[in-house]
């Protein structure tokens, strides 16, 4: 059992998920959705099978997005395969041939909002824009991925085979 799903250690991953509200995110892009922008989506099972956006997602576009760390920043709890990134988190699962491993409509949905998989996840949802306990100010009514940059970050882990 991976040390941050024992019982014995729930006081830090509610550390850890206070942190990672507090800090993930930065700046938000100017036109970042507000609540009132959020597209509607359906949760089939474990999945969100169809897109957010009529775009296809662009997976340079969600690589850059994933180790931003004022956007993403998946490397806060994740390991990705990016030498050229130091600090790799390993609270959350090695995301190396998670495209693999999940489908685009699985990830999709752990994107959105991985409580909706696992309610005890300390992962943020990205496609969200209300329940948080201490947003940032900037991100007050808005949630941390637009819809376009969800399915960029879809798209980016999707890739990952290997």
């Amino acid at each position: 059992m991976p040390w941050c799903q024992r019982p014995s250690h729930q006081p830090v991953r509610a550390a850890i998920a206070f942190l990672i509200a507090a800090v993930v995110g930065g700046p938000v892009a100017p036109g970042a959705a507000s609540a009132e922008d959020l597209v509607a989506f359906v949760v089939d099972g474990q999945s969100v099978p169809k897109p957010l956006t009529g775009t296809p997602g662009d997976p340079v576009a969600g690589a850059k997005a994933s180790v931003n760390r004022g956007g993403g920043n998946c490397l806060a709890c994740h390991v990705l395969p990016i030498a050229n990134q130091p600090f790799q988190g390993d609270v959350g699962p090695d995301l190396r041939g998670v495209g693999a491993r999940l489908n685009e409509g699985e990830l999709r949905l752990r994107v959105i909002n991985a409580k909706l998989v696992n309610p005890e996840s300390v992962m943020p949802a990205f496609y969200k824009a209300d329940g948080f306990l201490m947003p940032r100010k900037d991100l007050a009514g808005k949630p941390i991925l637009t819809a376009q940059e969800v399915e960029d970050v879809v798209a980016y882990l999707a890739s990952l085979k290997e």
